[in-house]
C-alpha cells in the first residue's frame, strides 16, 4: 500500500496528539500530583488534533499554541467547531504560563483539562474520518 506523503504526515500529528493526551492520563492516575504537567499534554495534544485537522484541510498555520487562533483557521472549513471555542481558550493558558514558577494548576483543573482534551479528540477525530 503507498501512502501519501500527506496521509503520512496527518499520522504523525495525530500519533503526536495521542501521545500527549495519553501522558496526560498517565501522570492523572500516578500517586504524585502532576497537575502542571497533565495540564500542558492536554493542551498540546487539542493543538496537536487541530494541526493535524488544519494540515488534512490544506490551511498553512503557524508555529503558535494557541487554540484559538487554530480554532479560528479551522472554522470556514467545519463553522460546528465554534462550539469547542470555551475549552480551547481554558486549555490554551497551560501552554507556557505553567510550565514555569509562579502558576500552579490544581486538580480541579487537570480534571477539566483532561474532559475537554477528551472532547477535542471526539471531535477532530470524527471529521478526519478516524476511529474513535
Amino acid at each position: 500500500m503507498n501512502v501519501s506523503r500527506s496521509a503520512r504526515s496527518l499520522g504523525k500529528w495525530v500519533q503526536k496528539a495521542e501521545a500527549d493526551l495519553l501522558a496526560a492520563k498517565q501522570l492523572a492516575s500516578a500517586a504524585h500530583s502532576f497537575h502542571d504537567h497533565i495540564c500542558n499534554n492536554c493542551q498540546q495534544s487539542a493543538e496537536k488534533y487541530f494541526k493535524a485537522f488544519l494540515h488534512e484541510m490544506g490551511v498553512a498555520f503557524r508555529r503558535t499554541h494557541d487554540l484559538e487562533e487554530l480554532l479560528d483557521l479551522a472554522l470556514p472549513h467545519d463553522k460546528t467547531l465554534a462550539r469547542l471555542r470555551r475549552g480551547l481558550a481554558f486549555l490554551t493558558e497551560f501552554a507556557v504560563d505553567y510550565r514555569y514558577p509562579g502558576r500552579n494548576a490544581t486538580a480541579r483543573k487537570a480534571k477539566a483539562g483532561l474532559r475537554w482534551a477528551e472532547r477535542v479528540r471526539t471531535e477532530i477525530r470524527k471529521r478526519l474520518k478516524l476511529k474513535p
